[in-house]
């Protein structure tokens, strides 16, 4: 396992038995987790021509804030419906119980650029395709999707099949 997995608190059963709950809570309020989870997940993307990261609501903020200062670059939001007070485009995606919907400001990002997404954790990979699918409306270029956590279990990476996708830690089940 890779050192992060010490400051990730695992608690069974939630939020339905048979799920192993992957919280990242207690990496980001320990200084020395934290730095580990941002420096594992920049030396990802270290050699990666990019322009811009986008966050994913919403602990894709506190990763993707943290790398794009040091790397030097912007981060553009994905948010939940109804939480951005701009024109937005806006992209539904399936859960296990029904549909959700995030948005992007239109002027979020430019049409050629190339852009690193970025959340904590890759399960269904169903955010992180509806992310693609709001970059790629605007006319940009996804060079990666990067994580701290992958849950295998859950096969995301397939539904994400043709893109780079980089994680820190995976985890075999849910």
């Amino acid at each position: 396992m890779h050192p992060i997995d010490k400051y990730i608190r695992t608690i069974p059963d939630f939020p339905e038995e048979g799920i192993m709950f992957r919280d990242i809570t207690t990496v980001t309020q320990d200084p020395e987790g934290f730095k580990l989870a941002v420096d594992s997940m920049q030396d990802l993307i270290k050699d990666l021509d990019y322009d811009v990261m986008v966050g994913v609501e919403a602990r894709g903020f506190i990763f993707g804030a943290a790398i794009a200062y040091n790397m030097g670059k912007g981060l553009s939001l994905i948010r939940k419906k109804g939480k951005l007070p701009h024109t937005t485009i806006s992209q539904e995606y399936d859960l296990e119980y029904g549909t959700a919907t995030v948005e992007m400001h239109v002027d979020a990002i430019k049409p050629g650029q190339k852009v690193v997404i970025i959340d904590d954790l890759i399960a269904t990979g169903g955010s992180a395709k509806a992310a693609i699918d709001l970059v790629e409306k605007l006319g940009a270029e996804v060079v990666d999707c990067l994580f701290l956590v992958e849950l295998k279990g859950l096969n995301g990476r397939a539904k994400l099949d043709g893109y780079r996708v980089d994680s820190v830690i995976a985890y075999e089940g849910k």
